[in-house]
């Protein structure tokens, strides 16, 4: 009995501290980006934190390289087929990306993404995967089944639990069709929680185009659709474009500012408590004119290869 308590307190003894290394401070990463009409460089202490409702002070703030960037295309499969006519603009984004950016063309089908080209800085090559949506109504089961999925399973990662800058721009009408009613009184869907807790959990920021789907119109769908792809994007220190209920004559200008979103963000380095799976967050700054972007809550412990 002797022995069999003094063996259980050394492995109690061994135990405990590594549990409080797990529950202390973890250094965390998360990609934040600035909204501002006149572009400003940012330093550490222009950016204020408050991470779990605590004032917490930035480590080191450096902006995502080209080369520490990952960027996703998700295409609905059931958007209308007129889409097609935006297919160079969307050709035209992919083959201007800087030097050294991964991108992916998925197409979402049936709660997953389909990949049409994986990661890769061969632009051409990408582009030439591009193609028209099927157009089948209710194809990808649900945009926020595919995102989760998508999420989970990030192609191409990095060894451990750093990764470079992933950033999604999804082309969806946003509509949620397990979610019953596309009612105004009816738009929280746990659905499009659980995507944008899973991107979270993965550092992704989900941008978004609003485009119609083949099974969806009207001025309801559109303002479902648009509102939960506006809850993503919050949600994920991302926006989500779209012009009224309609569909863009062109997706020039809404790739422009995606390019330029992922031009000024940076990664904010700082410690958040271990013991979580994910900790609120809230960034703000004093830099005039300017408004910052960051996810509602962060995993603490994720890292972020910038460079």
């Amino acid at each position: 009995m002797i022995k069999y308590l003094l063996a259980a307190t050394m492995v109690a003894a061994a135990t405990f501290p590594m549990q409080a290394q797990e529950e202390g401070p973890r250094p965390t990463q998360t990609l934040i980006s600035l909204d501002s009409k006149s572009p400003q460089t940012p330093t550490a202490q222009n950016i204020s934190l408050k991470v779990n409702n605590r004032e917490t002070q930035l480590s080191s703030l450096v902006p995502v390289r080209p080369a520490g960037a990952q960027v996703a295309i998700l295409i609905d499969d059931g958007l209308r087929q007129s889409v097609g006519r935006n297919l160079n603009d969307l050709k035209n984004f992919v083959s201007s990306l800087p030097p050294g950016t991964e991108i992916f063309i998925g197409y979402m089908q049936n709660g997953r993404v389909q990949p049409a080209q994986e990661f890769t800085t061969d632009y051409a090559a990408a582009a030439k995967s591009l193609r028209i949506p099927l157009g089948s109504v209710g194809i990808s089961a649900s945009p926020y089944f595919c995102l989760s999925d998508f999420s989970k399973n990030w192609p191409a990662s990095s060894n451990g639990a750093i990764h470079k800058a992933r950033f999604v721009m999804m082309i969806t009408n946003g509509v949620d069709p397990y979610n019953g009613s596309t009612s105004i009184t009816n738009q929280n869907s746990q659905y499009v929680v659980n995507a944008i807790s899973d991107a979270q959990r993965a550092g992704i920021a989900v941008y978004s185009i609003y485009y119609t789907d083949a099974g969806f119109g009207g001025q309801r769908g559109s303002f479902s659709g648009q509102s939960y792809l506006s809850q993503v994007a919050e949600g994920t220190g991302a926006r989500a474009y779209f012009q009224g209920t309609g569909n863009p004559v062109s997706m020039t200008p809404f790739l422009k500012q995606f390019s330029n979103a992922i031009a000024e963000t940076y990664v904010a380095t700082f410690n958040a408590p271990g013991n979580r799976e994910l900790v609120p967050l809230k960034a703000s700054t004093d830099l005039p004119g300017t408004k910052v972007r960051a996810p509602q809550q962060v995993r603490p412990g994720n890292q972020i290869l910038a460079r």
